[in-house]
């Protein structure tokens, strides 16, 4: 009998709220499992913390953020692949719009709405995504005004006005018949703000890539060239690392053979 009740005692201890995960302790689990590149198991534990609180700000821009990150790496040749992607970055824009709204003053929730709904807006007809660009942008500016270290916001802005530069010339002149204002970027500027992002974080390799992507639009190409090896020469810290070593390789191939 005493055994008994000492099972009982024990199982209901373990049941104890007390005992219980909180969010923060799913957060930082997440955190953990996130620096492994592991994201599928991060997004379990961000979606555990926001079961347990659903306006947790914290949780809601790093949910988001894995959610980008394991569409970004779903194999091209898997199957409905586009269907998957644009699902997730939707799913991913609604809750940074939601860590907007819990957290209106941190730079993490502005940027990482400028980087789902970037990437949704990709998916998009070419109407919603001019309409889309310039929340974008909105968002950006907003995440480097409330930190002006925010090495990734400077990614984004730079990204953005080469998106912008690209549409250039007569597109624009038509673009802005058809769908209204187009916003305006430039190569120039996008060179200048991703090489920002490399002073506030060299280590960080899609920096050098983009930028190299940039340098080859403004025609300088040993220079990008550069960038595109030193992304190659860089270690991994990130879980879609592998991908972009790939992707400035194809490029360095393709510069060495012009």
């Amino acid at each position: 009998m005493k055994k008994i009740l000492f099972v009982f005692a024990v199982a209901a201890l373990l049941a104890s709220p007390a005992l219980a995960q909180t969010a923060a302790e799913h957060i930082a689990q997440g955190d953990a499992v996130y620096a492994t590149f592991d994201d599928v198991k991060a997004l379990e534990h961000y979606q555990a913390a926001l079961k347990l609180e659903p306006a947790n700000g914290e949780a809601l821009w790093k949910a988001s953020r894995a959610m980008v990150d394991i569409a970004d790496i779903i194999p091209a040749t898997d199957k409905d692949v586009k269907e998957r992607q644009q699902k997730l970055y939707t799913d991913a824009t609604e809750l940074a719009r939601k860590a907007v709204a819990a957290l209106p003053n941190d730079t993490w929730s502005h940027f990482q709405l400028a980087a789902s709904n970037g990437k949704r807006l990709l998916m998009l007809g070419k109407k919603e995504q001019i309409n889309a660009s310039k929340e974008v942008r909105a968002e950006i500016d907003k995440a480097i005004e409330l930190d002006p270290a925010n090495h990734l916001a400077y990614h984004a802005l730079g990204r953005w006005h080469r998106r912008m530069d690209e549409i250039g010339g007569a597109k624009r002149f038509f673009g802005n018949i058809v769908y209204g204002s187009i916003p305006k970027g430039s190569y120039e500027e996008s060179e200048k703000a991703l090489r920002k992002a490399i002073e506030l974080h060299p280590e960080y390799l899609n920096h050098h890539l983009e930028l190299g992507r940039t340098l080859l639009a403004l025609k300088k190409t040993d220079e990008a060239g550069q960038c595109f090896q030193k992304a190659i020469d860089l270690p991994k810290t990130t879980s879609k690392d592998d991908v972009l070593k790939a992707e400035a390789k194809a490029e360095l191939d393709k510069l060495k053979k012009k």
